[in-house]
């Protein structure tokens, strides 16, 4: 079940912003587990020297980290090309490159709006439009194309957790899904599956570097509790239960699943939409 030997993975956002386990790093290690050769890129050279260090402890030699910002067209392409000139093929593509600015129309520059843009989805966009013709060839000389998880965020579906205002961030993210949708069809004839992980509030690296500083959280534990509290479930997610999300979708098992969105977030947005 879930096995993916045989297959090359290309993980955009495979580091951490901190020491721990981020939704890319661990996505990587268990696509590693699971018998795929993995290539993973991350703007920051420590967050992926992170990821290597800990796929040299778990022996797995089928790993190549490579530093590239995926915003850049030409570094994205040169990303791709270091992963054929390694492995040969891409079978599998993960966008997972992401993060937010808060703030509202009003009180956000026209240059923040613009980075979160080219952040959650012209990187996602960059990476199908470099590996869709690969996995294309693939498809037409050997009948297998591939798997595409771009991952998401709750904020997409309007949900302001925490009293936070983050606009651009909630846009993109939104928009992240329906270039999903709308990529997988168009790609549907030719044996690739393009589908979402909507991730909800996270127990990673992420909250403590990141998060609770743009909200002035001194504490970050209570932080954390408070968080923790708008859960139904009584607990944040980790970085674990994405990655098995995105491995399921990326599995043979999923196969006839194209065009559609696992929502990761506890009952969060389901009690929300009830109330």
């Amino acid at each position: 079940m879930l096995d993916l030997t045989g297959k090359v993975v290309f993980i955009a956002g495979a580091g951490s912003v901190a020491e721990g386990w981020g939704n890319g790093r661990a996505t990587a290690a268990l696509m590693a587990r699971q018998g795929a050769k993995v290539f993973g890129t991350d703007y920051n050279a420590d967050s992926l020297a992170g990821t290597t260090a800990i796929m040299g402890e778990e022996g797995h030699s089928d790993w190549a980290g490579f530093q590239a910002d995926m915003t850049s067209s030409e570094q994205v392409k040169k990303a791709v090309d270091k992963c054929l000139e390694r492995f040969g093929r891409i079978d599998i593509l993960v966008n997972n490159i992401g993060g937010s600015v808060p703030g509202n129309p009003v009180s956000l520059t026209e240059e923040q709006w613009d980075g979160q843009m080219d952040l959650n989805l012209k990187t996602a966009f960059l990476g199908c439009k470099h590996v869709l013709p690969i996995m294309e060839r693939q498809f037409e000389a050997e009948g297998q194309g591939g798997a595409i998880i771009n991952v998401s965020s709750i904020a997409s579906m309007s949900f302001q957790v925490g009293g936070r205002v983050h606009v651009a961030y909630a846009a993109s993210k939104a928009g992240l899904q329906a270039f999903t949708r709308a990529t997988a069809i168009a790609y549907v004839k030719k044996g690739i599956r393009v589908n979402t992980v909507v991730v909800g509030m996270m127990d990673t690296p992420l909250v403590a570097s990141r998060v609770a500083k743009q909200v002035g959280a001194t504490d970050v534990a209570a932080f954390a509790e408070k968080r923790k509290a708008l859960v139904p479930m009584g607990r944040m997610g980790s970085a674990w239960d994405i990655a098995n999300a995105v491995l399921f979708l990326a599995s043979d098992e999923a196969g006839f699943i194209t065009a559609t969105q696992i929502v990761v977030d506890g009952g969060v947005t389901a009690s929300r939409l009830s109330n």
